[in-house]
């Protein structure tokens, strides 16, 4: 007897798909679950929770600086805790040998973000944030934006560390009154330039992360 002999048993119609699409299913989990993404979207349920307090129970006076800084820092947190899920724990060997990788970096990074924009939004439901919620939005993608273009030199693990840089240095600009677009935190939300330079950030930075992840250490 040969293997020439031995038959395969044909596959009912519609088998095929309905195998590759559980199977495309649970690649997509297994790459959710190892970038820790349930817990970044209980870290962006936090976030909201403490916007939505902040803005409660006043604490950032609904004037003067405050009123855009305390939001402001709420919404880098936010942004911190989708760029951190870019670290991967597997390092080379799923570069080498996982050719739906890019896909589904672009998916997840997506999905991340959007997901903390509609969650922060409904912490803010009904409540008076300083800049409104096209601000909030905007400093969320502008935010994760840098955050993955950090990734591909620091790590995933480190990405947030710039960001936060930046956002000091925006709260820096909000006090010394600066109008440029390049501080597009503290711009007003109808400011044209301040969205094409975050609109900018995201898409380099999306688009960087998609084709080359990022960076992995040996310890890693």
């Amino acid at each position: 007897m040969t293997t020439a002999e031995v038959r395969t048993p044909s596959a009912a119609p519609g088998a095929r798909p309905a195998w590759r699409g559980a199977a495309g299913a649970r690649l997509a989990w297994l790459h959710v679950r190892s970038r820790r993404v349930p817990g970044a979207v209980l870290a962006l349920a936090v976030c909201a929770a403490v916007l939505h307090a902040a803005l409660r129970w006043n604490w950032t006076f609904n004037s003067g600086k405050l009123a855009q800084q305390v939001p402001m820092l709420i919404e880098a947190g936010a942004a911190a805790a989708v760029v951190v899920t870019t670290h991967s724990p597997f390092g080379e060997p799923e570069r080498a040998g996982g050719r739906w990788l890019p896909y589904l970096r672009l998916g997840t990074a997506l999905a991340l973000t959007g997901l903390a924009i509609g969650v922060v939004q409904l912490g803010v439901t009904a409540m008076n944030l300083n800049g409104g919620v096209l601000q909030m939005a905007r400093n969320i993608i502008g935010i994760t934006g840098i955050g993955l273009l950090c990734s591909l030199a620091t790590g995933g693990l480190l990405a947030w560390v710039i960001p936060m840089g930046y956002i000091a240095f925006a709260q820096y600009a909000l006090t010394e009154a600066w109008r440029s677009p390049c501080t597009w935190p503290v711009r007003p939300p109808d400011d044209r330039g301040a969205w094409i330079c975050a609109g900018l950030v995201f898409g380099v930075g999306l688009l960087a992360f998609t084709l080359r992840g990022a960076r992995q250490s040996i310890r890693d």
